[in-house]
This record gives C-alpha cells, sequence and structure tokens, in this order.
C-alpha cells in the first residue's frame, strides 16, 4: 500500500514550488494515482505500444522517468531482442527509488538509470522515446528543440510518446474540463486546502501546452504522422511516428 499524499494537507504560510524531491518521491505513486486520470492506463498502453514498435538491438529512452513506471512497463512487454532502456531524471531521489524498483524483477532487458538533464542526453538508435508528463516541466522556450532532437535520434518507425496535462484553446472549454478534474481530485479524497495549495506550488514549475502546439511541434520536427491515443479530462497522451 502506497503512502498517503498528505504533502498539502496543513496550511503553509509559504508555498514553495513544487520539486521531486524526497519528500515528494515517498508519496508519488499515491498522488500521481488520485491526481492524474487514466495514469495506469497510459503506463499499459506505453508496454503494449513497445511490444509492437520496439526494433532489435536499438535504444528505448523514458526521459523524465521518475520512478520508472514507464521504463518497467516497456521491459516487461520486451522479449530478449537485443533492446536497452535508457531512463533519465534530473531527482537523485526519484532515481534511487527507481533502481530499488527495477531490481525487484528481473528481465534480460539491461536498463541505464541516469540523473540528468534531459536536454543533455543524446538520442541515439532508438525505436521508442517516452516523456510521461515531463515536457510540461521544461521551459517552453526549450520543448521544441527537445522534440527536434528526438525525431532526429528515432530510427525510420521510431515512435514518440508525449503525455501530458491539455490547456485547452477556449476559455469556457479550459474552465468546463478544469472544473471536471477538480472533482476528480475531490472524489480522489483531496481537500479544498490541499487543491489549493498544490495548485500555487505548480503554478511556477509547470506549463501546459494544448494539443495543437504540440501537433505543430511534431510537424516542425518532421513528423507527418501524430494522434492522440488517450485522453481522459485535461490529460492526453499523444503518439508521433517517425
Amino acid at each position: 500500500m502506497p503512502n498517503q499524499d498528505k504533502i498539502f494537507a496543513t496550511p503553509q504560510q509559504d508555498i514553495q514550488d513544487f520539486s521531486f524531491n524526497e519528500q515528494v518521491v515517498s508519496v508519488f505513486p499515491d498522488m500521481i494515482s488520485r491526481s492524474i486520470p487514466g495514469y495506469g492506463a497510459i503506463v499499459d498502453g506505453i508496454g503494449n505500444i513497445c511490444q509492437r514498435v520496439a526494433k532489435p538491438n536499438t535504444q528505448l529512452y523514458d526521459l523524465g522517468c521518475s520512478l520508472g513506471a514507464a521504463t518497467l512497463s516497456m521491459r516487461r512487454h520486451l522479449s530478449d531482442q537485443g533492446c536497452r532502456i535508457i531512463a533519465v531524471d534530473n531527482s537523485q531521489a526519484m532515481i534511487k527509488r527507481a533502481q530499488e524498483h527495477l531490481n525487484a524483477f528481473v528481465s534480460p532487458t539491461p536498463v541505464e538509470l541516469v540523473c540528468g538533464d534531459i536536454r543533455d542526453v543524446e538520442i541515439n538508435n532508438a525505436s521508442m522515446v517516452v516523456l510521461n508528463f515531463t515536457l510540461q516541466f521544461l521551459p517552453p522556450e526549450d520543448r521544441a528543440s527537445l522534440i527536434a532532437k528526438i525525431y532526429k535520434g528515432l530510427v525510420l518507425g521510431g515512435v514518440l510518446i508525449v503525455s501530458e496535462k491539455l490547456r485547452f484553446e477556449g476559455d469556457k472549454l479550459h474552465k468546463l474540463i478544469d472544473d471536471m478534474h477538480l472533482d476528480f481530485k475531490r472524489a480522489n479524497g483531496y481537500s479544498e486546502l490541499e487543491i489549493s495549495q498544490k495548485r500555487t506550488a505548480l503554478e511556477n514549475v509547470m506549463k501546459p501546452d494544448s494539443k495543437q502546439q504540440h501537433y505543430q511541434r511534431f510537424a516542425q520536427a518532421g513528423f507527418t504522422e501524430y494522434s492522440s491515443w488517450f485522453q481522459s479530462l485535461n490529460f492526453t497522451s499523444l503518439m508521433a511516428i517517425k
């Protein structure tokens, strides 16, 4: 049973910007399952997609791997076909816990865990790259160059998965779906105080894009086939194929 997320349950006079520190790591599975509708389906789907698109003797990347959920899902769906997974996160606390999770399962597919900035990672001979709720935490001006670098590093037929919270173009639509997401969090036990304080902590560090912005970036990078393959409320997972 995961530790319950109580980080924002008591009033905080000075709310710090959200960071993936030891406190967040300790409750992360509970936090993400109660905050992101469809998260489990997305993680399972990433493994299913990997089974279909991973090419022998290529590399698979999980950029912003957190505790390694997408990495584990990909590895579970791979046979011994010479693939290697490179999982990167800039939080040492996340990498340490991800290693513990990986050690709990035996697999012929090697995983290299890297503590570093995903913008500095070289993408080579990749048949699949995953950005699972990661891009939204990068400065907006750095996102297009990362997608372009990923496109160049993918083999022909390689797949990029980008899962993100969405911002909607119309104000009324955005408010309606955002309110439905808040009800989702309330139904999962979050109080008004927790919801409000976490929103304040995230407002300077998480800047969601619209689906149209994601599509424009894919097209600019060179992708000609892309679509949303999963969506629940204002959370989506997008697929682009080289």
